[in-house]
């Protein structure tokens, strides 16, 4: 495996990144919160990816993997920021994002700011507006009391060490919301969902799907597979979606 490449954006960040040149459009991995370029789907897919001569970038948001910065002082719209700016400085031509878990989100939010050029959207249990409707709603009020007074609290994982939520993240978060307002998504979208997940429901999927504007969007529920959706049929299937997808945009 070869060295990361490095992108100082403008913002004063340094993004860890693997960039595969191929055909376009451009397949771009985004990632879940606190996972990072090197799990199993953004490598799988980087694999896919060259086997199948395409273009494909993964790389790591400010705050998480080999990037700089810390978790903690990361929030939607900063990752939101990674995001494009690595996009815009590195590539051009015809988008693909597939987005898992926030990642979901953060293509979501890439849809607005990179309308021109994306061409359709993968996603894996996405989980748009989850600060909100996710953590905030589950908070009891002395957790948002503590949020309000101390900057912060811990939560626990079920995947990785306890999450530190902080109140920079949940007040950003509601500037960043989706499913408020009218979403429009004018191009394919391939949505994939686990029915044993529980980090993110079947309802924000279907709610996601009920609300969003596409021409052709279609959900597809996996029984007994979990939010990872990582193991060999899943990622067949995310294989799969992506190709029904560039087939799509090619017609």
């Amino acid at each position: 495996m070869s060295d990361p490449k490095h992108f100082d954006s403008p913002r004063g960040r340094r993004l860890a990144y693997h960039l595969t040149l191929g055909a376009g459009p451009l397949i771009v991995f985004l990632g879940g919160l606190k996972s990072d370029m090197e799990g199993t789907k953004a490598v799988h897919l980087e694999a896919w990816a060259r086997q199948s001569g395409r273009a494909f970038l993964r790389f790591d948001y400010s705050g998480h993997g080999l990037s700089s910065g810390t978790f903690e002082e990361g929030c939607i719209g900063d990752w939101s920021e990674d995001t494009f700016d690595i996009l815009n400085a590195l590539t051009t031509g015809p988008v693909l994002p597939v987005g898992s878990s926030m990642g979901g989100w953060q293509a979501l939010l890439l849809s607005r700011r990179m309308s021109d050029r994306i061409i359709g959207m993968v996603t894996i249990a996405a989980a748009p507006d989850f600060t909100e409707d996710g953590y905030w709603a589950s908070f009891s009020e002395a957790q948002k009391a503590q949020i309000e007074t101390e900057g912060q609290i811990e939560i626990p994982s079920d995947y990785m060490e306890p999450y530190i939520i902080t109140r920079r993240m949940i007040e950003d978060g509601r500037e960043k919301l989706v499913l408020r307002k009218p979403l429009v998504l004018d191009f394919p979208v391939r949505c994939l969902q686990g029915t044993a997940d529980t980090a993110v429901s079947m309802q924000t999927a279907i709610r996601l799907l009920e609300h969003a504007q596409s021409p052709d969007m279609r959900l597809l529920l996996v029984k007994d597979a979990d939010h990872r959706f990582s193991d060999g049929p899943c990622l067949g299937l995310i294989d799969s979606a992506i190709e029904e997808v560039l087939a799509l945009a090619a017609s």
